[in-house]
């Protein structure tokens, strides 16, 4: 420590200060990290603690094999209610078959020649077989973060829709330098809810993260769309995906302005990539036909 101070002690003040902040530079390049980076750190990390599973044996295992007649009765009448229930719940209820939205077609694009949203109840000039809806919006959080979202969305048989969205994150920071991160999205959705002001829905599919990360998740989703009268409508939608251990939630609230089969939007996305949030404002541009 003594030779250390001494040959520190030789050298002129302007070494001494360029050599400080030499130490200084690399200890904040070493362990320091842009956004972007923690967040695919995060989801790369994959917990294996729990992949051993331990099997307690049972002496009495074979003598309790025989289910008695009544438990299997009790079990299989349980599994018919839970399957009944959540057949009601997600594809429609005994008591909305004879309802008009039961049977409600897909309009051509919202406010069509109508106050009526994406769906009504009669067919006529206003309805279509299928619809497809392109939009692009870009989303920021401050100078140094901001992406894109783009969105193909298929619907078909009134019910039926297929969505891909494709979301890229850009991040430039002097200090951790320029990063990207990319994440696709294919969702199969069940329109739910189809009324001449509400739309609600339902999804299932798989999200893959590029990048560092390269591994894919399972995805679930939940949006709706609420007509208020010609041309507004307020939109959200929820994505939750299962990645290694860890996941990624996105979430949107929009104002939808149409234009004929035209729409502008604006609104807030909130994002979790693993550890890291990202707040956002958005705004963009979609079309219908």
């Amino acid at each position: 420590m003594c030779v250390k101070n001494g040959i520190l002690n030789t050298l002129p003040m302007q070494q001494k200060l360029l050599l400080i902040l030499l130490v200084v530079f690399i200890g904040n390049t070493g362990f320091s990290q842009s956004k972007i980076e923690k967040a695919e750190e995060s989801l790369k990390q994959n917990d294996d603690s729990n992949s051993e599973v331990k099997f307690e044996g049972n002496d009495n295992a074979s003598t309790n094999s025989d289910t008695s007649l009544l438990e299997e009765t009790i079990g299989r009448l349980f599994v018919e209610i839970f399957a009944y229930t959540a057949y009601g719940i997600l594809i429609e209820s005994p008591f909305e078959k004879d309802s008009p939205s039961s049977s409600a077609t897909l309009t051509k694009h919202p406010y069509f020649n109508s106050n009526n949203g994406n769906y009504s109840y009669e067919w006529d000039d206003h309805s279509a077989v299928g619809r497809t809806t392109i939009s692009s919006r870009y989303i920021f959080e401050n100078s140094r973060l901001d992406g894109n979202h783009l969105n193909i969305n298929f619907r078909f048989y009134n019910k039926l829709a297929l969505e891909m969205d494709y979301l890229q994150l850009w991040e430039h920071n002097p200090n951790f330098g320029y990063h990207t991160l990319a994440l696709y999205t294919a969702l199969a959705k069940y329109h739910r809810v189809r009324t001449k002001r509400f739309d609600g829905w339902w999804g299932i599919g798989a999200s893959y993260v590029d990048g560092n990360v390269d591994d894919f998740g399972f995805t679930l989703g939940l949006g709706a769309e609420i007509f208020l009268g010609k041309p507004i409508s307020i939109e959200t939608n929820f994505n939750h995906t299962f990645i290694n251990n860890n996941s990624i939630n996105k979430f949107n609230a929009l104002i939808n302005y149409h234009i004929k089969q035209y729409k502008l939007n604006g609104g807030y996305e909130s994002l979790k990539i693993g550890s890291q949030y990202f707040s956002t404002i958005s705004f963009g541009l979609g079309m219908s036909f």
